[in-house]
C-alpha cells in the first residue's frame, strides 16, 4: 500500500501504539514513525527493539513536523498531554487517539488544539492481555474493527485518510456518533471488564477458597473469563472514571438480568435457565461467525504466541 503520511509520531508506548508501529511499517503507510513515552525506561526498551523509527526523549520534539499524531496514553492523561504538545503541532495535522472513550477525551483534548489542526478520534477494538512496548505485533489489527467518531464538522479528507491507514492496518472501520460509542462500549468491553475484575476480587476474598487453589484449579470459565482482569490498572481505572454514566447504566442491566437469573436457580426454574443459555449462546456464535474470534478453546492466542 502506498505512504499515507510523512511523520507519524506515537505518544505512548505500549501494546496499541507498537502494534501500530509494527502494521504501518509492514504495510509502508508512513515515511517515518517516531515514538515517545514519558519513562526514559520505556523509551529505552523501544530503541532496544526497534520498535519505530526513531524514539524521542521529549514530546515537543516527537510531534514536530509531524502528518499525523496519534495519542496511546490512557484517557487520563489525554489532556495534559494535548496541552503540552498544542504548541508544536504543524498546521495541517491530524490529531487522533486510541481510547476506549470518546466524549471524554473530545471534552479534553479538542479545547487545546490549535487551529489548523484535524482531530478525529478513533478506537481500535482490538487488544490482549499484555502491556507495555514488547507486547506490539503487527497482526494485532487484522480483521479487527476501528471506530472513527469524528464531529459534524471534520474534514473528510482528513478522516478519509486515517480511515485509509487504518485498513491498511488490516482492520475494518466504520464511524459512529461519539455518545453512542461509549454506550455501545459499556456493553461490549467496559462492563465485561469490570465484572472480570469483580470475580477475580470475589475468589481473592472468598478466604475458604486460597490463591493457591484458584491458580491450581482454575477451570476454563474461570481462567478465560477472567483473562481480561490482567489488563492495565491505569487504563482501566481512567475508562470507567470517564465513561461512568454508560457503565452505570448498563451495569444495572446486568444486575437486573443476575438477579432474574438468582432467582431462577433458588426456584429450580430450569426452563428459563435453559431459554436464556440457548438465546445467549447464539450471541457468542454470531461473534465468531462474523470472524471476530474463534470457537478454539484457547480463543486461537496459543496460536497467535503474542496475543
Amino acid at each position: 500500500m502506498s505512504q499515507l503520511y510523512t511523520r507519524v509520531a506515537l505518544i505512548g508506548l505500549g501494546l496499541i501504539a507498537g502494534s501500530m508501529s509494527l502494521a504501518m511499517r509492514r504495510a509502508g503507510l508512513a515515511g517515518e514513525v517516531v515514538g515517545y513515552a514519558r519513562s526514559p525506561q520505556t523509551r529505552d526498551v523501544a530503541r532496544e527493539i526497534g520498535l519505530c523509527d526513531h524514539i524521542a526523549d521529549d514530546l515537543a520534539s516527537a510531534v514536530a513536523g509531524a502528518d499525523l499524531v496519534v495519542l496511546c496514553v490512557p484517557v487520563g492523561a489525554m489532556e495534559a498531554v494535548a496541552r503540552e504538545m498544542a504548541p508544536h503541532l504543524a498546521t495541517g495535522a491530524t490529531i487522533s487517539d486510541v481510547g476506549s472513550v470518546k466524549r471524554a477525551v473530545i471534552d479534553a483534548v479538542a479545547p487545546h488544539l490549535p487551529q489548523g489542526v484535524e482531530f478525529i478520534p478513533a478506537h481500535p477494538l482490538a487488544g490482549t492481555e499484555h502491556s507495555g512496548p514488547r507486547s506490539g505485533f503487527a497482526e494485532l489489527f487484522d480483521n479487527r474493527y476501528v471506530l472513527l467518531t469524528p464531529e459534524a464538522d471534520s474534514n473528510p479528507d482528513a478522516v478519509a485518510r486515517l480511515r485509509a491507514l487504518w485498513q491498511g492496518c488490516g482492520a475494518k472501520v466504520e464511524e459512529m456518533d461519539a455518545d453512542h460509542h461509549d454506550l455501545v462500549l459499556a456493553v461490549t468491553s467496559h462492563t465485561p471488564h469490570l465484572i472480570a475484575y469483580t470475580m477475580v476480587g470475589v475468589a481473592d476474598d472468598l478466604r475458604r477458597v486460597t490463591d493457591s487453589e484458584v491458580i491450581k484449579y482454575s477451570a476454563a470459565g474461570f481462567r478465560d473469563f477472567t483473562r481480561i482482569a490482567a489488563s492495565d490498572p491505569t487504563m482501566w481505572r481512567d475508562v470507567f472514571l470517564s465513561n461512568k454514566d454508560a457503565t452505570l447504566e448498563i451495569l444495572g442491566r446486568f444486575t437486573e438480568e443476575l438477579f432474574a437469573l438468582q432467582r431462577a436457580i433458588r426456584r429450580g426454574d430450569g426452563d428459563h435457565l435453559h431459554a436464556y443459555f440457548t438465546r445467549t449462546r447464539a450471541i457468542r456464535r454470531g461473534i465468531i461467525e462474523a470472524g471476530q474470534d474463534t470457537d478454539a478453546p484457547d480463543f486461537g492466542r496459543i496460536a497467535r504466541k503474542k496475543d
